[in-house]
């Protein structure tokens, strides 16, 4: 149950973890949310490099809110993944937990003659362990879930250790944004999922298109509509039979206030 529970839970992690890579075409991404639930395929996306640049009004420390809406298994009865009859009894159970966005860190400074100073930029990045790790107790539980460990050569690889010897490893590989002219700010990132430590390990592509939009500025208020698309990896027997279709579609409402 908790393999299950965990790969479906963190398909909500690349929404505040990953990198930039390079901008949709214009309208692609809003108009991939607005098909829901008919996607066949993956968007057109470029490979994952570097920090996601978030707008200058997702700044700060944020408390969210978290509701399952909408679940779709698109080829069942003849494709199910583990766990989605179990995931249909989170639909309107709203989960909370803490994130925040920082300036990035600048680089430090190698040369000689200059004082070396940890600088930070103007780009706002995610908290990408603390944001993780909140994310994955309040789905899993405190007790599960020991520590969340970000690669240091590279943002777009995450290892969540869970109790029992068992790791979810996240890999981003590929990505893009799109701002639209009423100034939501939308997101799109695909990664590999490996669940480690069962009878035998499950692999995964998710799929994850997220659409933010300020609300109020005071109160500061964001919401955000995401839906996640699941779908096979090689690896599965059933893979061709899929034929590049998402298996399945969760959708979600987040609401941001401030922590």
């Amino acid at each position: 149950m908790l393999a299950m529970k965990a790969i479906w839970s963190f398909c909500l992690v690349a929404l505040f973890l990953f990198g930039w890579s390079g901008n949709a075409t214009a309208g692609e991404l809003s108009d991939r949310l607005a098909k829901f639930p008919q996607w066949e395929k993956l968007t057109s996306v470029q490979p994952a490099v570097g920090d996601l640049a978030y707008p200058d009004w997702m700044a700060g420390d944020w408390k969210v809110k978290s509701t399952l809406v909408d679940l779709v298994a698109p080829l069942a009865p003849d494709i199910v993944t583990p766990g989605f009859d179990a995931n249909s009894k989170q639909l309107n159970q709203p989960i909370s937990f803490l994130v925040r966005f920082i300036p990035e860190k600048s680089p430090v400074s190698r040369s000689k003659t200059l004082p070396q100073i940890n600088q930070k930029s103007s780009i706002l990045v995610a908290d990408r362990v603390f944001n993780s790790l909140n994310l994955a107790r309040a789905y899993l539980g405190n007790e599960a879930v020991l520590s969340v460990k970000i690669d240091p050569n590279s943002p777009n690889r995450q290892i969540t250790l869970l109790r029992g010897d068992r790791q979810l490893v996240s890999i981003v590989s590929d990505r893009a944004t799109e701002t639209t002219a009423d100034g939501e700010f939308i997101t799109t990132e695909v990664f590999q999922q490996l669940f480690k430590g069962g009878s035998r390990p499950y692999l995964n592509k998710v799929e994850s298109t997220t659409a933010y939009r300020q609300v109020s500025q005071s109160p500061p208020t964001i919401e955000a509509d995401q839906v996640t698309a699941v779908y096979l990896s090689p690896q599965d027997p059933d893979y061709f039979i899929a034929n590049s279709h998402p298996v399945a579609l969760y959708r979600y409402r987040l609401e941001f206030s401030p922590s």
